[in-house]
C-alpha cells in the first residue's frame, strides 16, 4: 500500500496492532531487522519511505549499538521520513545480535521512530517506554503476549496510561522526574542522596534508560537517586535544593552536560551513557564511595555547559582525543574563512599581492620608507614598486586594492589557526577556564615557530593544568575568582614558562625537521610516495584528526612559498575532494544501492566535493564504513600520487576547483581528481553490490 500521512498530535497512538509482528523471521543480522521494521512502519502509513527510515536508523546504529542486557534492542532515530511518532515492534523467532554488553541476543526489538520535529508530549511517551524496558516484569509480559492487540495494549499502558486525555496529565508531569511518568517522593532526612544527568546523541532511548537504571539501582540499595534526563524536548531540571543536599553526582552522558556549574564541588563519577544502562549498580556503589573519599574528583566551578573537566573517570587518552577533536572542529571555520579570503585576494590582486598587500592597505610606519596607505579614494599606483601588483585582475588598481584587503583578512584568519586549535583543545579539557591559557599557548607556539605541534602540546598542557586547578576545593569566598582570575593566571604562568623555557625550541626543531623532510620528499623524486601518504591520510577519517594533520601540514607549508609546498597543498586538496565526489557519482550511476537519504546526500556531495569539503562523505561512511572508507582511501592515494607526479600546485589552502586562478597545472589537477573519483566509485559500487548479492533472502523476507 502507498503510505499516507498519519495524523499528528498527542492523540495519535504510538503503537497499534498494525505495527506489531510476532514470531518474525526478518533475517540473521540487525540490518535485516531494522529494514524489516522500517517496512512495517511505512506500510502502516507512519513513514513516507521505508528505505529512508531504515537508512537513518542504521546510521544511528553505526554510532553506538542499541542492544541492552535482557534480550532487548531499541534501534531508534529522528528522521524527516517519519510522519508520526511510532513504535514498531517485532518479537523474533530467531534472536539477533544487537551488540548488548552482556553478549546476549535480542528477541524483543522496538524501533522508535520520531519525526525530526517531534513535540515534547510524544518525546515524553517515548522516554517512558525506554524506562519500562529496564524493568524485567515489563519485558516478561511482552514475551508472554499472544496477539498483536495484547502487545499494543501492554505498551500503551506503559507509555500512555491516561488514554482518555490523549497523553500524560499536567499534574503527573508536574511531579514526575525526567519524563518518568511517576511521582518521585522527597528523600528522607539523613539518607544518602545521589543526583545525576544522563544524555545520548539522539535523546530518546538511552538517555532515559540510563536514568531508570540508576534510580532502580539506588532503590535496591536504599539510596535516593534522582537523574535528570537531558534528552530531546523539554528538560525536567533537578530541584536545586536536592542538588545542594546531594552527596555525589553521576554523569552518564555522550553529550556535554548542560548547566554543569550547578553541581560544582560535588564528588563526581563521569562515564558514557551505556555504562549506566549496562551496570548502573556499580556506578551507584562508586558514587557512594566517592562521597566518603575526600580525594575523589569533583565537579569544577566554571565548567559551563560543555566542559570535560573533572572527568577523571574517563581514560586520559580518551580525554585527549576528545579535546583534540574539539579543537579541530572549532579551528575549521578559521581555516575555511581565512583560506577562501586568501584565494579571493589572489584572484583580484594576483599572486604577488603577498609582497605588497600590507603597504597598499596600511602603509608602513617606518619614516625612512615613508610608504603611505592607499584607499578606495586614493588607489595605489601600480608602477610604484611599493604597491606593485603585476598580476592584478585586468591590471586594475581597484582590483589590486580589493585583493590586498581580502588577502590581509585571510592572512589574519590563518594566523589564528594555531591559537584557535590550542585554545579549544584546552577548552575541551577544562571548559571556560582553559580558553585564555590555551589561546596564549597557541600564540607562544607561533612565536617559537613550533607550529601546530606546539599548539597541540600547549593546548593539552594548559587544559590538563586548568582542569586540575578547577578540581581543587577552594574556600567559598574564592570560588567566584577561580575560573576568571586564578585558574587562567596560574595556568598561563606555568605552561607558558614550560613552553618558552623547555619545549619551544625542541618542538620548533621537530616541526622544522618534519617540514623539511616532507618538502625534501616532494623535490627529490619521492613526491609520488608523499602523494600516496597524504592521499591516504585525507581519506582515512574524512575530516577527523588524521585528515586534519595532513591538511595542517600542507597549509603550514604555504608560508614557504615554494613549488614543493604548493604541490603538497594541491595533492592534499585534490585527495580530500575525492570521497564526496566519488559517492556523488556512485549514487548517480547506481542509485538502487543507496537509500533515499543517501541519494539526497549524493546530490549535495557534488558541490561539497567540488568545494573541497571532505565531510560531505561522512553520512555515507557513518552508515557503512567498511564499504565506503577503504575505496575512498585507494582513490585518494591515486589522486595524491598523480597530482604530485604531474606537478599540480595550489597557492590557495581551500576552495577546490573554485580557486583555479591560484593553481599551477590546473588541468592535471582536475585529471588527478577525476581518476581517483572513478577508482573510489568503482570500489564503493563493487562492495555495495557484493553486500546486496549476499543478502537476497533477508531482503525477500523483509519485503513480504
Amino acid at each position: 500500500m502507498s503510505p499516507t500521512a498519519a495524523p499528528s498530535g498527542a492523540s495519535t497512538p504510538l503503537i497499534v496492532p498494525e505495527l506489531v509482528r510476532l514470531d518474525a523471521l526478518p533475517g540473521d543480522d540487525k540490518k535485516a531487522v531494522i529494514d524489516y521494521l522500517a517496512q512495517v512502519i511505512a506500510s502502516a502509513g507512519r513513514a513516507d519511505t521505508a528505505e529512508g527510515l531504515a537508512g537513518d536508523a542504521i546510521a544511528r546504529e553505526e554510532t553506538a549499538s542499541t542492544g541492552i542486557p535482557g534480550g532487548v534492542a531499541i534501534p531508534h532515530c529522528r528522521s524527516p521520513h517519519v510522519l508520526a511518532p511510532s513504535l514498531g515492534f517485532a518479537r523474533l523467532a530467531q534472536p539477533v545480535d544487537f551488540g548488548a554488553a552482556d553478549g546476549g541476543l535480542a528477541d524483543l526489538v522496538f524501533m522508535i521512530a520520531a519525526p525530526s520535529g517531534a513535540d515534547d508530549v510524544h518525546l515524553k511517551l517515548l522516554a517512558k517506554l525506554a524506562r519500562g524496558l529496564m524493568k524485567s516484569e515489563f519485558t516478561d509480559t511482552l514475551r508472554a503476549a499472544t496477539t498483536p492487540e495484547d502487545i499494543a495494549r501492554i505498551v500503551t499502558e506503559q507509555v500512555q496510561p491516561d488514554t482518555t486525555g490523549g497523553g500524560p496529565s499536567e499534574s503527573a508531569s508536574a511531579t514526575a522526574g525526567p519524563a518518568s511518568g511517576r511521582t518521585t517522593p522527597e528523600p528522607s532526612e539523613g539518607g544518602k542522596v545521589i543526583v545525576g544527568v544522563s544524555s545520548c546523541p539522539t535523546g530518546i532511548a538511552h538517555t532515559f534508560m540510563a536514568a531508570e537504571a540508576l534510580e532502580r539501582a539506588g532503590r535496591e540499595r536504599g539510596v535516593t537517586v534522582r537523574v535528570e534526563g537531558q534528552g530531546s524536548g523539554r528538560i525536567d531540571w533537578l530541584d536545586p535544593d536536592l542538588i545542594e543536599r546531594a552527596d555525589a553526582v553521576v554523569f552518564a552522558h555522550d553529550l556535554p552536560v548542560k548547566n554543569r556549574d550547578r553541581f560544582a564541588g560535588k564528588p563526581v563519577i563521569d562515564v558514557g551513557v551505556k555504562a549506566a544502562v549496562n551496570d548502573a549498580g556499580s556506578l551507584v556503589d562508586r558514587a557512594l564511595a566517592a562521597a566518603s573519599d575526600p580525594k575523589a574528583p569533583k565537579v569544577p566551578a566554571g565548567g559551563g555547559d560543555e566542559t570535560e573537566a573533572g572527568a577523571e573517570e574517563v581514560h586520559w587518552a580518551r580525554r585527549i582525543q576528545r579535546s583534540v577533536m574539539t579543537g579541530v572542529s572549532y579551528m575549521i571555520p578559521f581555516v575555511a574563512a581565512g583560506g577562501l579570503l586568501i584565494a579571493l585576494g589572489f584572484l583580484f590582486g594576483g599572486y604577488d599581492i603577498t609582497d605588497t598587500a600590507k603597504n597598499i592597505v596600511v602603509g608602513n610606519s617606518d619614516p625612512d620608507k615613508n610608504i603611505l596607505a592607499t584607499s578606495l579614494w586614493n588607489l595605489p599606483d601600480l608602477s610604484n614598486a611599493n604597491y606593485a601588483a603585476d598580476h592584478a585582475l585586468f591590471g586594475s588598481p581597484l582590483a589590486a586594492y580589493v585583493g590586498a584587503v581580502l588577502f590581509l583578512l585571510g592572512r589574519t584568519g590563518m594566523d589564528l589557526l594555531v591559537p584557535a586549535l590550542a585554545g579549544y583543545i584546552s577548552f575541551g579539557l577544562a571548559g571556560r577556564p582553559g580558553i585564555a591559557p590555551g589561546f596564549i599557548m597557541g600564540m607562544v607556539a607561533v612565536a617559537t615557530n613550533s607550529g601546530f605541534i606546539g599548539g597541540l602540546i600547549g593546548g593539552i598542557l594548559s587544559g590538563f593544568l586548568a582542569a586540575w586547578l578547577a578540581g581543587l576545593s577552594a574556600p567559598r569566598w574564592l570560588r567566584s575568582l577561580m575560573p576568571v582570575v586564578i585558574i587562567p593566571l596560574l595556568t598561563t604562568l606555568v605552561t607558558g614558562s614550560i613552553m618558552y623555557m623547555l619545549l619551544g625550541k625542541p618542538l620548533a626543531a621537530l616541526m622544522s625537521w618534519l617540514t623539511n623532510s616532507l618538502n625534501s620528499m616532494a623535490t627529490n623524486g619521492s613526491g609520488l610516495f608523499l602523494g600516496i601518504i597524504v592521499g591516504l591520510m585525507m581519506c582515512f577519517d574524512l575530516g577527523g584528526p588524521v585528515n586534519k594533520a595532513a591538511y595542517l601540514f600542507a597549509t603550514a607549508g604555504l608560508d614557504q612559498a615554494t613549488n614543493a609546498s604548493y604541490e603538497v597543498m594541491a595533492a592534499v586538496m585534490a585527495a580530500g575532494m575525492v570521497p564526496p565526489l566519488a559517492l556523488a557519482l556512485a549514487t548517480t550511476i547506481r542509485p538502487k544501492l543507496f537509500t533515499d537519504v543517501e541519494r539526497d546526500n549524493g546530490r549535495a556531495a557534488w558541490l561539497l566535493g567540488a568545494s573541497f569539503i571532505s565531510e560531505g562523505a561522512i553520512p555515507f561512511a557513518a552508515a557503512d564504513p567498511l564499504r565506503i572508507i577503504p575505496p575512498c582511501m585507494v582513490g585518494g592515494a591515486v589522486t595524491g600520487a598523480m597530482s604530485m607526479a604531474l606537478h599540480a600546485g595550489s597557492k590557495a589552502p581551500h576552495g577546490g576547483i573554485f580557486v583555479f586562478f591560484a593553481m599551477d597545472n590546473f588541468l592535471w589537477f582536475v585529471v588527478s581528481i577525476l581518476v581517483g573519483m572513478v577508482v573510489a566509485c568503482a570500489g564503493v559500487v563493487g562492495l555495495k553490490r557484493m553486500a546486496v548479492s549476499r543478502t537476497p533472502a533477508s531482503e525477500a523476507v523483509a519485503a513480504a
